[in-house]
């Protein structure tokens, strides 16, 4: 049983006591960082004391349990050992005496100069930039320690930041003047650049496919406000309102395509491609209030009040020029999707329903409710004109309505979930996998996501728990070996162990990042719709 607690020094041990002599060895070493040792127990007499009792009670208890027996077996001593340990260095809640900042930081948040950071060291490390291998930076303390040399205590430094971030918003205020300026000297020198990409957005793909139908409902428009107002018809009415909603519903994704070709900024890091989807979706919504709307509140008043129709010939003759019109320009929007989705490897279908190109799908939908309505529409001013009923010309108000509704509800669902942010398919993402599992390099990842931010553009994370066996050989393989061994050699202290240990634990780590960086690039090359890859260690 365990009966006899003893302690020495700060250490408590806990002995068993049935035949088993104790013998202790009281000299404890602790190391610190700085090398140095105390020897803890040798000069302990209290120690000593208590070692001696309990040696006295062992022999007690065992001439009293085995007496006239002859001991069997010599006495065995029990030897403690301590590990050295380095003495555990506390750095605070806050420290950044090891971090780095770039030029650029160093001069706008400290106030400096470039030429005050020449007189600064400089340290290459690794870029995180794909153009780039290495970049420059500088250790934080430095900067700031120039800071305070330059402008004499941080009051003055504090005043400095404070009149550059007044300046920097007064020159925000002052930002559309000085467009304005710049326009009109444009104006007056004359503008010599070649045509900017956003236009040159419009002569081919889902742009010249929108410009192509604004032309052609302006003029649709026009001439069925003609017909109606020459003949009174409801459904004709209905017909001058849905041009009318397609072409300013057009616009709007001429005005979508356009701003999702802006170029990132600091408040948009991820771009603008989402403005498709967001002219889209405000499409969706225009033609349920315009067109569907007015649709049906002009059949509910023909059908609450009816009134003979005039001659409908021109109204014929009208529809049937829109149906030419509007049947072009749908032929138009099928191709271009057939073109994408065979580039995608998917169905017309599935490019429909997923809703790759919104500005693509809006024209079509549009064009094919359109073509639709136009045969409601001619089907039920026949009937009126046959029977002399002008319930049936409202009917046709109501049902173009009902298609106009049908449609923007679907654009509205399907721009809505591209919006949210919806993953992409699962094919996809477990090819993305598979690449990641593969690698030698990773052990396992978890947490996968991928989502589909539009146009197609992924983004991917994942988190991913590394084998630090391979990190490491892959980073002694960049190593003189023979070298590497003769540093081990002259370790000798705790000082030169801990110099060497950090020497090479920081060049693994950057090894590691390295790593990273490499499988963020084969991810993108491999897989063009990746454009944003986030990986994170476990």
């Amino acid at each position: 049983g365990w009966q006899v607690s003893m302690k020495s020094g700060s250490l408590s041990y806990i002995l068993p006591c049935n035949r088993l002599p104790v013998q202790l060895m009281s000299q404890v070493r602790v190391y610190t960082s700085n090398g140095q040792k105390k020897d803890l127990g040798s000069q302990d007499t209290n120690g000593s004391a208590r070692e001696e009792t309990l040696h006295k009670a062992e022999t007690g208890r065992q001439d009293t349990t085995n007496a006239g027996q002859k001991q069997s077996s010599p006495k065995q001593p029990i030897q403690v050992k301590v590990k050295a340990v380095l003495k555990k260095r506390e750095y605070g809640p806050k420290y950044t005496q090891n971090n780095f900042i770039t030029g650029v930081r160093a001069i706008n948040e400290f106030c400096l100069k470039s030429s005050d950071l020449d007189q600064l060291r400089k340290i290459k490390r690794r870029s995180p930039h794909d153009d780039t291998e290495t970049f420059t930076v500088y250790l934080r303390s430095d900067v700031e320690a120039k800071s305070l040399e330059v402008w004499g205590s941080p009051e003055a430094l504090a005043r400095e930041r404070k009149r550059r971030k007044e300046a920097e918003i007064k020159y925000r205020e002052n930002l559309f003047r000085n467009q304005r300026l710049l326009w009109e000297y444009k104006e007056f020198f004359g503008n010599t650049k070649p045509r900017s990409s956003t236009a040159a957005m419009f002569f081919k793909g889902p742009g010249k496919v929108v410009m192509v139908a604004i032309c052609i409902n302006g003029l649709n428009f026009f001439f069925k406000l003609l017909a109606w107002v020459y003949t009174g018809s409801a459904s004709m009415f209905s017909e001058a309102i849905h041009s009318l909603a397609d072409t300013c519903n057009q616009a709007l994704l001429a005005l979508g395509i356009s701003q999702s070709a802006r170029t990132p900024d600091p408040s948009h890091p991820y771009g603008f491609t989402n403005m498709r989807y967001i002219a889209s979706l405000i499409s969706g919504v225009g033609i349920f209030m315009m067109g569907a709307g007015l649709s049906w509140y002009h059949g509910i008043i023909g059908l609450l009040h009816p009134h003979p129709v005039e001659s409908l010939l021109w109204a014929y003759c009208i529809l049937a020029g829109s149906l030419v019109s509007e049947g072009a320009t749908l032929l138009v929007a099928i191709n271009e999707i057939r073109r994408s989705a065979r580039a995608k490897g998917l169905s017309f279908y599935q490019y429909v329903v997923q809703s790759r190109d919104p500005s693509t799908n809006v024209v079509l939908l549009e064009d094919a409710a359109a073509v639709l309505s136009v045969a409601v529409a001619a089907t039920c001013m026949g009937l009126t004109s046959v029977t002399g009923n002008p319930y049936y010309d409202s009917v046709g108000s109501l049902g173009v309505g009902t298609l106009l509704g049908t449609v923007s509800a679907f654009l509205i669902y399907t721009n809505t979930e591209a919006l949210l942010g919806r993953s992409i398919e699962p094919e996809q993402l477990q090819r993305l996998t598979e690449l990641l599992e593969s690698d030698p390099v990773v052990r396992a990842i978890h947490d996968v996501k991928a989502t589909d931010m539009g146009m197609s553009k992924v983004r991917f994370k994942a988190e991913v728990d590394f084998d630090g066996r391979v990190v490491t050989r892959s980073y002694l393989e960049k190593q003189d070996i023979e070298q590497l061994l003769q540093e081990i050699q002259q370790v000798k202290t705790l000082e030169e162990l801990e110099a060497f240990m950090l020497k090479h634990g920081e060049n693994i780590i950057d090894m590691l990042g390295a790593e990273v960086d490499r499988l963020e690039k084969d991810l993108k090359q491999r897989n063009p719709d990746v454009r944003h890859v986030d990986l994170e260690i476990l």
